[in-house]
Order: C-alpha cells, then sequence, then structure tokens
C-alpha cells in the first residue's frame, strides 16, 4: 500500500472503529461502545483523507441525508437511545456510502476464495442486486 503514516493510522482507527461497532451491537447495543466507535471511525476517515476532505464529504449537497441521519443516529446513541440511534445510522451510512457498494463487491469477487463464493448462481444474484447491479441488460 502506498499509504502514508497518518492515512495508516487512520485505516487503524476505522477498523478498530467499525470492531467497536460491531461488539457494541452484538453486546446488547452497549451505548459507550458504539459511541466509542463512532468517534474512531470518524477520526480514522478524517486522518484517512484529510480534515478538509471529510468536511466537504458529509457537506456535498446530494450526501446532506445521509450526513443528517448518520449525526443525528450518532447524537442518539450519545444520549443512550442505542437501538434507535444504530438504525438511524446505519440509514445515513448507506446513503453516505451507498455508491461505494458495486467497487466494494468487484473487488471481493476478484478474492480467492470469496470470490468462488460469491460467484455462486444464487449468491450471485443477491449480491447483484443488493450492490445495485440489473440483473439483465437492456438489448
Amino acid at each position: 500500500m502506498w499509504l502514508s503514516d497518518t492515512q495508516k493510522i487512520g485505516v487503524g482507527l476505522t477498523a478498530f472503529g467499525i470492531a467497536l461497532i460491531g461488539l457494541g451491537v452484538i453486546l446488547f447495543f452497549d451505548a459507550g461502545l458504539i459511541a466509542i466507535g463512532n468517534i474512531l471511525f470518524l477520526a480514522g476517515m478524517s486522518m484517512i483523507i484529510g480534515i478538509q476532505k471529510t468536511f466537504f464529504f458529509f457537506t456535498r449537497r446530494d450526501k446532506i441525508r445521509g450526513s443528517i441521519a448518520f449525526f443525528i443516529g450518532f447524537s442518539l446513541v450519545l444520549i443512550k437511545w442505542s437501538i434507535l440511534g444504530i438504525i438511524v445510522e446505519a440509514f445515513g451510512f448507506l446513503n453516505l456510502f451507498g455508491d461505494f457498494f458495486p467497487v466494494a463487491i468487484n473487488f471481493l469477487r476478484s478474492l480467492p476464495i470469496i470470490g468462488r463464493f460469491l460467484n455462486l448462481p444464487v449468491i450471485r444474484h443477491a449480491v447483484d442486486r443488493i450492490g445495485g447491479y440489473p440483473s439483465q441488460y437492456p438489448v
């Protein structure tokens, strides 16, 4: 990887934040773990792409609905309404990063073991629908 030291730290913070959010959900929506995970995720993202680009990403006109939902969900987690907060946050996350799913699916399909699994007929159809690929191309 051609990342600077700051970006490498950002990747670690982002991964650790996602892990803490997942652990918080597994441990019956523990608000403390989810809140720390959210903070680490945002800090890591700002270290990966920079503070100014992070600000512009969240304030873009086409991403404003997702940004508002994400930060409302973050606020709900902070006031210990973690189940509702995670649901609202997930909606915002999907609106913010939904354009990235086809790229991630193509990357996963290029991996040896996961790629074979994702290319099985039934799973391929389901993953294509999730990723936004059309099932049949018009002729």
